[in-house]
């Protein structure tokens, strides 16, 4: 046998016993995202937009949006069932979150005490984007339903896996 196609068959059977003792052991360094658990997303619009800009005062109200190029903006119906989560993610860009029914339960990755955010029927919260880990999960008896709106770069992923932080104990 040819002496470089026996070092090529080694260093694969190599590259791939690394890779399996990693996903075993979650090898120190190791990033596996968190798939969602009962989880159901439906994509209620994609529109495209070549530039955003928004700028509205009415009295002491004040609402500015603005992107500098083009950008995607996605509506989204999640669900997710008693017991179920999103995963931990990531958005490039902001999302609007308004929960319809259910109860939802927000955990923050940069949180080092795990502490919660709970949100019922009628209340939302707003996720900056940008790289900020997070995961939403029901913790209720009921299903939780969303609603999503969000502002990302023009064929960017809206949604980025990302492995649990490793801050809170589920």
């Amino acid at each position: 046998m040819n002496t470089s196609v026996l070092r090529l068959r080694i260093v694969g059977v190599a590259g791939f016993s690394v890779c399996a003792v990693a996903g075993i052991i979650n090898w120190p360094g190791a990033a596996w995202a968190t798939p969602p658990l009962q989880f159901d997303s439906v994509t209620l619009s994609r529109s495209f937009f070549e530039e955003i800009e928004v700028r509205t005062h009415v009295d002491a109200h004040k609402v500015d949006i603005s992107t500098k190029g083009p950008s995607d903006v996605h509506v989204l119906r999640n669900v997710i069932a008693p017991g179920g989560h999103t995963g931990w993610h990531s958005h490039p860009g902001p999302s609007i979150v308004s929960v319809i029914s259910g109860a939802a339960t927000l955990y923050d990755g940069d949180d080092p005490s795990c502490l919660p955010a709970r949100y019922a029927p009628g209340s939302g919260f707003v996720d900056k984007g940008g790289g900020h880990v997070h995961i939403l999960r029901n913790e209720g008896s009921e299903d939780l339903v969303v609603t999503v709106f969000s502002i990302v770069p023009f064929d960017a992923p809206r949604r980025i896996d990302a492995p649990s932080p490793g801050n809170c104990p589920f």
